[in-house]
């Protein structure tokens, strides 16, 4: 884990501009910058970058954060990784907090399997292109089989491993574990990686006589290697892989994922095909979203690891028996996983391999585009030849697009989908709600739910750790008010404007001083003449055991009294300036490691200036100079919206036919005092108006 001290080394370092503009061509227009946004495809420039403020955002897509964000997003890295490429950038060198000696064992041994794995993929990149055999037969089987370019070949660094034979001639290639032990690297690791096997006595290359593919983790190390016989012999296994190690877990892995993670997050969506070739060919197109599940059962994991950069998948795989076989088993995962699933079959006789090869890039699209269809259109176009006539087989159709429904675990796309059966099926809508909710209901009580919960749980925990500790390297306030233990609410549309507008005066005001006439006290400030923002807020929240619905909202609120409470103890007893207290804030919030914490603290305070009458007249005013009476107003307004909020879901309630006459006097009961409250904020708000 990266220091507090480094970590903000690297932050005062970090030119935005310089950055960004590594990366894109910035114009200068008045004190900030600007260019077309490299998240989505533009022609007029609405990518804006503030270097005094040390921030960018797309008024277009909606892109936003800092510096280290620009670089998370742009290059798909992590928080630690981001921070690791600006501190050499910058020449800053990195200090880590200290680890444990079981934990140096264990990175070392990675970093070792990572070394030998590194080297073995330069050796058989060597032998493919250096040697008589990888030329003949390696590189004669890529290029002119697979119609690969070499620019491919190397892009997704191909290789060969020698058979250790002589051939044309020639002598024979020193095998993978002689050069290894020759270039120092350890027999053991040789071994733990599976790269070789001992026989006899000897290290013996486990790939020899095969083409390679290396796999490549999400941050681009190589981490394990598929392999493929050239030969005929249908006695010898045609695919090879790594095994399970320390370093790879095939279910946690995709083929292609390095080279289409930039990709997948530009078009938000990302094609999931089957073997290596398929991917490479797509790439070789001009289709660069593409990953493979490299010919393993899709996995959860594998799902969530598309997640990371899009919610919509397009499963591309063979029209044959086999492909639609495939097709089918991965449609409920992806679904469970909460995604958006189209699904392609190409033309029988075809898989994305050969149709990438025989097609131009715009060809592929336009049929993607026009064949591309969602699971129900599928699986019915699939199922139901011949079903009008047979009330068995239709029932057999229905309970299994029922069964996938099922699994989908937003109510809302539940419902669509629904609909959208009842409609293709001519079936009535309450029956099918009332199978889904069977179905669930009977996955609830076996606590299959459950169990997918606390593997959700692990999983987002493992991804945590695989990324460094994002929090560790300064993202501090994972506890206390903002932890996932106290997210129990859902964002509420008729709160969240109401929300926000609290965060934009915390925001940007925190630590300015509100002063109260005698006229104008009330509420929480009634004790007081002068109050902070931030004070005022907290105090009125707290004072009526208030929390903000919008899970991300209360993070952020929770995030800004962590890093002032940081901030105030590093500066001990000399107290720091309002207004640098302030900036310090802000400078923790758009640079704390987590993306969506960054793009919404700048799209809550930077917005789109327009010119209008009424905008240019307010602007005159400076708004420090009217918070005063701005923040008590959103703060009545958020209260006004919570109690009528409230009282909506007590009116909702007394519709419920099963509640006894006692529960509904109390319901009624609290509905007459809430009305009461109701009343005294809308003259409250009257007099701050």
């Amino acid at each position: 884990m990266i220091d507090r001290e480094t970590v903000d080394r690297i932050l005062d370092a970090a030119d935005i501009v310089d950055v960004i503009g590594d990366f894109v061509t910035l114009r200068r227009r008045g004190a900030n910058y600007i260019a077309c946004c490299p998240f989505h495809n533009e022609k007029t420039p609405s990518f804006s970058v503030s270097p005094s403020k040390g921030i960018f955002k797309c008024f277009g897509c909606g892109k936003a954060g800092s510096a280290v964000t620009f670089i998370m997003e742009h290059e798909q890295m992590t928080y630690p990784e981001a921070l690791k490429y600006l501190a050499r950038k910058y020449g800053i060198e990195v200090h880590e907090q200290e680890e444990t000696e079981e934990d140096a064992q264990d990175r070392l041994k990675r970093e070792s399997m990572i070394a030998v794995s590194e080297f073995a993929a330069r050796y058989y990149t060597d032998a493919l292109f250096n040697t008589a055999e990888g030329h003949s037969v390696g590189l004669s089987y890529f290029k002119q089989k697979r119609e690969f370019t070499e620019e491919t070949v190397r892009k997704f660094g191909l290789g060969w491993s020698p058979s250790g034979a002589s051939f044309a001639g020639e002598p024979p290639v020193p095998s993978l574990a002689a050069a290894a032990l020759r270039a120092g690297y350890k027999k053991e690791f040789l071994l733990s990686t599976g790269l070789c096997y001992e026989h006899g006595g000897s290290l013996v290359d486990k790939f020899r006589e095969r083409v390679i593919f290396p796999i490549h983790s999400l941050s681009g190390r190589i981490i394990a290697f598929g392999a493929r016989t050239l030969k005929e012999d249908k006695s010898v296994a045609k695919y090879m892989n790594s095994p399970e190690s320390e370093i790879y877990h095939k279910s946690h892995s995709l083929y292609g994922i390095y080279f289409a993670k930039s990709a997948i997050a530009k078009a938000q969506k990302c094609y999931l095909v089957e073997g290596y070739a398929d991917v490479i060919s797509m790439h070789q197109a001009g289709i660069e979203n593409v990953v493979a599940s490299s010919g393993t059962a899709l996995t959860a994991d594998q799902i969530r690891l598309i997640k990371r950069f899009t919610g919509n998948v397009t499963v591309m795989y063979d029209g044959d028996p086999a492909g639609i076989k495939a097709a089918l088993r991965g449609i409920n995962m992806l679904l469970e996983e909460g995604m958006t699933v189209k699904v392609a079959l190409l033309p029988d006789g075809h898989d994305p391999d050969s149709f990438a090869r025989t097609h131009s890039r715009q060809e592929i699209l336009d049929f993607l585009e026009k064949h591309e269809t969602d699971f129900i259109e599928f699986k019915y176009e699939l199922l139901s030849s011949g079903i009008q006539n047979d009330p068995i087989r239709k029932a057999e159709l229905i309970r299994d697009i029922i069964d996938t429904i099922a699994v989908i675990p937003d109510q809302i796309t539940r419902s669509l989908y629904i609909e959208q059966c009842a409609q293709r099926l001519s079936m009535k809508e309450d029956m099918l709600f009332s199978e889904v909710a069977r179905i669930r209901r009977r996955r609830i009580e076996s606590g299959e739910y459950e169990r997918r919960r606390r593997e959700e749980k692990e999983a987002r925990y493992a991804a945590a750790v695989d990324d460094g500790d994002a929090a560790g390297a300064g993202a501090p306030g994972q506890g206390g008010g903002t932890g996932a233990g106290r997210m129990r609410f859902a964002p509420v549309p008729v709160l969240d404007l109401a929300e926000r507008e609290l965060l934009y005066y915390l925001l940007k005001f925190g630590e300015c001083m509100m002063t109260f006439e005698d006229h104008q006290r009330f509420g929480a400030e009634a004790p007081v003449i002068e109050i902070t923002v931030n004070e005022y807020i907290s105090a009125n929240l707290s004072n009526d055991d208030l929390e903000f619905h919008n899970p991300l909202y209360r993070k952020i609120y929770g995030l800004y009294f962590d890093f002032r409470k940081e901030l105030l103890d590093a500066a001990g007893e000399t107290a720091p300036a309002p207004d640098d207290l302030q900036d310090g804030i802000m400078h923790r919030m758009v640079n704390c490691g987590d993306p969506e914490v960054t793009k919404t603290v700048v799209d809550i305070t930077e917005d789109k200036y327009e010119l209008k009458v009424k905008e240019y007249i307010k602007a005159q005013i400076p708004e420090r100079n009217v918070i005063d009476k701005n923040v008590p107003k959103a703060v009545l307004v958020y209260k006004l919206k919570f109690v009528e909020y409230t009282c909506s879901q007590l009116a909702e309630s007394l519709r419920q036919k099963d509640q006894d006459a006692e529960a509904q006097q109390e319901v009624m009961h609290r509905l007459k005092l809430l009305l009461q409250i109701k009343n005294v904020l809308v003259k409250d708000l009257n007099r701050v108006s």
